[in-house]
């Protein structure tokens, strides 16, 4: 039971930063401010559900862990601590940051450097949290380790 929660938050706060990313991407290159200002909106309401999530999966997770000692489970334990301070000192406040100037309309330098700053910690979660996925289906033996 404990495995199946882990997964369904792992998941849940991959597919939340993907979609937050995603939107963003997309609504800074092909949208107007007013996408741009919902992007932002969005994301802040989307808080409600990745921190919940990451709670969970990190709970859990060190639960899981806590007196596994081989190579795979050290990697995860060692990517969990970047990926938490990651969102909690650079994502959380971007995102906060980023939706304030947006709804102000100051679209300007600092917006966009922020900005730049989100989208690196994101692309950055996403690949450790993808890595920590690949170990843990590797550790339950639902893939298979390259020879």
């Amino acid at each position: 039971m404990k495995t199946k929660v882990h997964a369904a938050a792992g998941i849940t706060g991959f597919l939340c930063i993907l979609l937050f990313w995603t939107s963003t991407t997309v609504s800074e290159l092909f949208g107007s401010y007013d996408d741009i200002i919902g992007v932002k909106n969005m994301i802040l309401n989307g808080m409600l559900i990745l921190i919940p999530a990451m709670m969970v999966v990190g709970a859990s997770g060190m639960s899981l862990g806590a007196k596994r000692k081989d190579p795979m489970s050290q990697a995860k334990k060692k990517r969990m601590p970047i990926i938490g301070l990651n969102g909690i000192l650079v994502l959380i406040p971007s995102a906060f940051f980023l939706a304030s100037k947006a709804n102000a309309g100051e679209f300007d330098s600092a917006f966009y450097t922020v900005q730049a700053i989100e989208l690196i910690a994101g692309a950055l979660n996403l690949t450790l949290m993808g890595l920590n996925t690949r170990d843990g289906l590797r550790m339950t033996g639902r893939i298979r380790r390259r020879q």
